[in-house]
């Protein structure tokens, strides 16, 4: 049996991921002898699968959709703060004993990413109600946001973490939007799609020029294509923006430095590889 340490990538489809890229790019660097696989899985193949992790020396997991809920029930692990608050994790250690503890770096990802840009978002708007939503309206609330108000296409989504946010959050209000025109961008700074409509060629501009505002910054989670419909209207209208690479950037710095404590990711080394890794897409 190869007992090579290992770490990886769960989900479902996970076949277009970068997060290989980034992670051996760092591992070859720190001459850790190691690798990061894909391991694409059905929902059915979770449990038994998590339940080997001890045999194929698997030391640290990254969670993508659909499993970063999922994730919470199908493992018995200790969560992070974060984690509970969130109710997703992305990122899953092993420790020496063998014991599993779960985590959310995309918040922290995201955070990183904006104060690279500079950006100090006081009131937010956010497209999508699932757990990159989850996670962006922690980061926000991290961030000292005052207002965050969230729009879905099923309201249900986005009052249930209205709901549960407001019961946490101290300094940051949590709204649900019935409309994209409820979001009121006109007195927002930041809008963050964390929905994956714009993916397609033919998925729907849910923001009209009209909404827009010269204080807003617009940043979509979604970064294949490098540009959406939603980053070429910003463009157009000479508004900031940026596409979530640099949160997938740092989300994969702060996972491996779990992983591989004390020793520090070297984060210039994995940008590098994903930048090259973005422009074969």
């Amino acid at each position: 049996m190869n007992k090579s340490r290992a770490y990886g990538l769960i989900g479902n489809p996970v076949k277009h991921s970068l997060s290989p890229l980034l992670h051996n790019a760092a591992l070859a660097r720190l001459k850790i002898k190691a690798r990061y696989k894909l391991f694409p899985l059905e929902e059915k193949e979770l449990q038994t699968f998590l339940a080997n992790l001890k045999n194929q020396n698997i030391r640290g997991l990254n969670i993508t959709i659909p499993y970063k809920e999922t994730i919470l029930r199908l493992i018995d692990a200790h969560q992070s703060s974060a984690v509970r608050v969130i109710g997703a994790a992305n990122t899953l250690t092993i420790d020496k004993e063998g014991k599993p503890k779960l985590f959310n770096t995309d918040y922290l990802g995201f955070v990183r990413h904006m104060k690279e840009l500079k950006v100090k978002p006081k009131r937010a708007g956010v497209i999508g109600a699932g757990g990159a939503c989850r996670a962006i309206c922690f980061a926000l609330w991290k961030m000292k946001a005052q207002e965050v108000v969230i729009y879905d296409i099923d309201k249900f989504r986005s009052l249930s973490l209205m709901k549960n946010f407001n019961q946490v959050f101290t300094h940051t209000q949590v709204l649900a939007a019935g409309s994209m025109e409820e979001l009121n961008l006109k007195d927002k700074d930041l809008l963050v799609n964390a929905s994956p409509v714009g993916m397609k060629k033919d998925d729907p501009l849910l923001v009209s020029p009209a909404m827009l505002h010269p204080g807003l910054f617009i940043y979509d989670l979604i970064y294949n294509p490098q540009e959406t419909k939603l980053l070429r209207l910003a463009r157009e209208n000479n508004l900031p923006y940026a596409n979530g690479l640099g949160m997938l950037l740092y989300q994969g710095v702060e996972a491996l430095d779990l992983w591989i404590a004390p020793k520090k990711a070297p984060v210039e080394v994995m940008r590098s590889a994903l930048e090259k890794g973005v422009r074969k897409l």
